[in-house]
């Protein structure tokens, strides 16, 4: 693989491309120029994802559609959140697949031991009538 090959931008993928998720020193990570890695976010930031590690299935769909690259895999599975440079879109948290969702969207001042007592249930799916 070329070095040209690896700083691809995101919309210069083929469909069908297959994303590796980061692995090593954060300090590392390649950031677009329209990113904020130069400027913290936090402090207008009015939700933020707050993850739940026992209901997480490891798909990194929060990683893939993140973008702005605050979801930092470890071990090829879900790592951490970078709150410095998370805009609390919620992407993530609409992408995961889980029942309940393991990222889940809090007030930005819920503090993550308060978040996590406070977890949604699963959603129970309504069976349609098979009586008409």
């Amino acid at each position: 693989m070329t070095e040209e090959h690896l700083l691809k931008g995101w919309e210069e993928f083929e469909a069908g491309a297959l994303l590796f998720s980061f692995e090593g020193d954060p300090s590392q990570r390649k950031f677009h120029e329209n990113n904020s890695i130069h400027h913290s976010v936090a402090d207008w930031r009015v939700l933020k994802p707050v993850f739940n590690e026992e209901l997480c299935i490891h798909c990194q769909f929060c990683w893939v559609f993140c973008p702005d690259t605050s979801i930092i895999p470890k071990d090829k599975k879900f790592g951490e959140i970078d709150y410095v440079h998370c805009k609390g879109c919620g992407i993530c948290s609409d992408v995961c697949p889980t029942n309940p969702k393991s990222l889940v969207m809090f007030a930005n001042q819920t503090p993550i031991e308060e978040a996590l007592r406070n977890w949604p249930a699963k959603d129970e799916k309504k069976k349609e009538n098979s009586d008409g």
